[in-house]
């Protein structure tokens, strides 16, 4: 019997599998100029540079949950998946026509959607629900909304670390997004310090260990959606210790160690105070078994 049960299973990976990896070609030959273009901005684009660790992302994931896929029927839902699959080649359309690069980016996450849905169906397509929704932080930010995005960060980063600074007792005045430290040096906060890179990237981060823990969906949420103000206090604080350098010591030792040691120090310091978030949710949350606090 558990042979028989374990053949099946078998079988139910070799179904899903052979199909999905010919479809994964046909799509990657279709949108190769999309993925191309996407590589290039990881590399190029310092904001981006994070997502191409997305797809690495969401393979690991996929493999974890091999088991729970071997279980699960194989029934192709043909009208949802087409309709998504419709929508995609809609936007993809869209985007050729208009030269909007980001239609044809979110049209590529669109039809691998649409593909978990012909080939595997529903009970699959929930399976994998959180990870098609990781494949979006991979593409970029449209322009208008980098745009809406990147300039308060700036602003942000700049009060921030004028705040910080005048808690503990330095004399800094603010023109814009230009900080005058101790009434004789200049430092400039640019569009590259926003902090666009740091929250991209510790986005990334959250979504990866808010799938990864055991927790309510309520914690797992909140830890995600905690990501974007802890990505602006590290980089507050990364501004703030920069502008003590500039200081202290040069303009150069500030400049290394902000592009350099904090760029590599921010990331353990956020991952640190997202476990922290989820120790302080267990010492907040009154748990359901505490006799201590059951019915009288």
């Amino acid at each position: 019997m558990q042979m028989a049960i374990a053949n099946h299973r078998r079988d139910n990976v070799l179904r899903l599998v052979l199909p999905v990896l010919l479809l994964v070609a046909v799509t990657g030959w279709a949108y190769w100029s999309t993925i191309s273009a996407l590589f290039q901005v990881w590399q190029n684009n310092e904001d981006y540079s994070a997502g191409q660790l997305v797809p690495l992302v969401a393979a690991f994931l996929t493999w974890r949950e091999r088991k729970a896929l071997a279980k699960c029927a194989l029934r192709p839902a043909w009208l949802a998946g087409g309709l998504l699959l419709i929508l995609a080649l809609i936007a993809r359309a869209y985007g050729l026509v208009f030269m909007y690069e980001s239609a044809e980016n979110y049209s590529l996450v669109l039809v691998m959607a649409s593909l978990v849905l012909l080939v595997a169906g529903w009970q699959v397509f929930r399976r994998l629900g959180w990870i098609l929704l990781i494949l979006f932080l991979m593409v970029p930010f449209p322009g208008r909304i980098h745009n809406m995005i990147s300039g308060p960060l700036q602003r942000l980063a700049s009060s921030g670390s004028v705040f910080l600074l005048e808690a503990f007792g330095v004399r800094v005045s603010q023109q814009g997004n230009v900080l005058m430290l101790d009434g004789r040096i200049p430092m400039a906060v640019a569009e590259a310090c926003s902090g666009l890179r740091m929250l991209t990237a510790f986005i990334i981060v959250a979504a990866f260990i808010a799938y990864m823990v055991k927790r309510p969906r309520w914690q797992k949420t909140a830890l995600f959606a905690s990501s974007i103000p802890v990505a602006v206090m590290c980089n507050i604080l990364r501004l703030t210790v920069t502008a003590v350098l500039f200081m202290v010591a040069s303009s150069e030792v500030a400049e290394k160690f902000f592009h350099d040691f904090a760029g590599l120090v921010m990331m353990p310091a956020a991952v640190l105070l997202m476990f922290g978030e989820l120790w302080l949710m267990d010492i907040l949350t009154l748990s359901e078994s505490d006799p201590a606090h059951g019915p009288e």
